[in-house]
């Protein structure tokens, strides 16, 4: 087989990016070691930038998400009791994010693929990428207990952190960095109405908790928990009432609580390579960096990743600039390491790490210091919101 751009991977990033570029005429076929299903079963963020919203809409799978997403023009920050409304809109000239579930994204996006009647291969085994440093790369793998193999111009590892791109660059190429922090969230999702229409970040003396949504049925609801703590511990009463006890009390008086759809567990750290591209492979996504889910980074910076090589490789193939491949990592990068920090510093705030130190009592003044003035708010709603993509020139 023959095919353009070999995409592995088929979470948001690999299915955008495949119909980003279908949208151009740009051939390309998607691979994957697990099944659709498997894939549509995974709980995922829901909270979108404008710039997601865009690259949706640019290709043609935005119909469902503007329709049911809901556009959200605040967000709260509970300090001890104290909201703090950062109101996005008037702080960013008219910018919001919306609130839509990775899921029904990934639905979109997959329901585009097959009306599209592009290649797709799912269950896929032992998926390799070869010769990424040629001009003549390939992917081989199998399916069905038969080989196969596809060559291409170029592959884009969209297959998370625990895929097979990264790993297969040789020793020494890439450099990590990473932070792991001592906590994480213990998540619960249930079909139950939300505490409030605006998603609530509540930092309180027992700890972080995040009160979300994914529609006017569905909540999703976070606590801050020890790194080692274990799910099975956790009934949803237990859930439940740790909860109110870290939400202000007329939050707590307005929660529906009920049976849990999900409850888990998600360590938060950062962690980020570079470059992040190996010759004509680039890696997108959860396979080049990771963020906690604080600041809302993760699925948006896989998009911007997307934005950032659909925009090259159009110019590649529509207007021979073949020396734009070469700077991916170095564009992609810049807007990375903006998302990490951002998600890094609202971790830093709203956390509690060893209580009554001196470092908690810094981020009890820092957070102060930020939602004093609009001026301040305004930094903290800009990113929030996100940052503008890069311009490819």
């Amino acid at each position: 087989m023959k095919t353009q751009v070999a995409i592995i991977g088929s979470g948001p990033a690999g299915l955008l990016l495949g119909q980003l570029l279908h949208t151009q005429g740009i051939d390309n076929i998607i691979l994957d070691r697990v099944s659709p299903g498997y894939i549509l079963e995974r709980i995922r963020a829901g909270v979108i930038e404008q710039g997601f919203v865009d690259l949706m809409k640019e290709a043609g799978v935005a119909e469902r998400m503007l329709r049911e997403g809901e556009v959200h023009h605040e967000v709260d920050i509970a300090v001890h009791e104290e909201y703090h409304t950062i109101n996005l809109t008037e702080l960013t000239g008219g910018k919001s994010v919306t609130v839509y579930g990775q899921t029904e994204i990934t639905h979109d996006l997959m329901d585009a693929r097959n009306a599209s009647g592009q290649i797709s291969f799912y269950d896929a085994k032992n998926v390799t990428p070869h010769d990424m440093k040629s001009d003549k790369p390939y992917v081989t793998f199998e399916k069905d207990g038969e080989k196969h193999r596809i060559d291409c111009d170029y592959i884009a590892g969209c297959d998370g952190s625990h895929g097979v791109c990264r790993p297969s660059i040789p020793a020494g190429v890439l450099k990590e960095y990473e932070r792991v922090y001592p906590f994480g969230w213990l998540g619960l999702l249930s079909d139950t109405p939300p505490v409030d229409y605006e998603l609530i970040y509540v930092k309180s003396d027992e700890g972080f908790a995040l009160c979300s949504k994914r529609s006017e049925t569905r909540s999703r609801y976070y606590v801050q928990v020890p790194l080692d703590e274990k799910v099975e511990n956790w009934s949803d009463d237990r859930f439940w009432e740790e909860l109110k006890r870290r939400i202000p009390d007329d939050a707590a008086a307005r929660l529906v609580t009920g049976p849990s759809i999900e409850k888990s567990i998600a360590p938060l750290r950062s962690f980020v390579v570079e470059p992040m591209q190996y010759g004509n492979m680039f890696l997108l996504g959860d396979a080049a960096h990771i963020v906690p889910p604080t600041g809302a980074k993760g699925l948006n910076l896989a998009a911007s990743d997307v934005n950032t090589l659909y925009r090259i490789l159009v110019k590649t193939y529509k207007e021979g600039r073949k020396d734009l491949t070469a700077r991916y990592s170095e564009i992609a990068l810049r807007r990375v390491w903006n998302g990490v920090r951002f998600s890094w510093w609202m971790t830093n705030m709203l956390h509690h790490f060893y209580r009554d130190s001196i470092e908690d009592k810094i981020r009890d003044s820092e957070i102060s210091f930020f939602l004093a003035c609009e001026h301040r708010r305004r930094i903290l709603a800009e990113q929030y919101v996100g940052l503008p993509y890069e311009e490819i020139v």
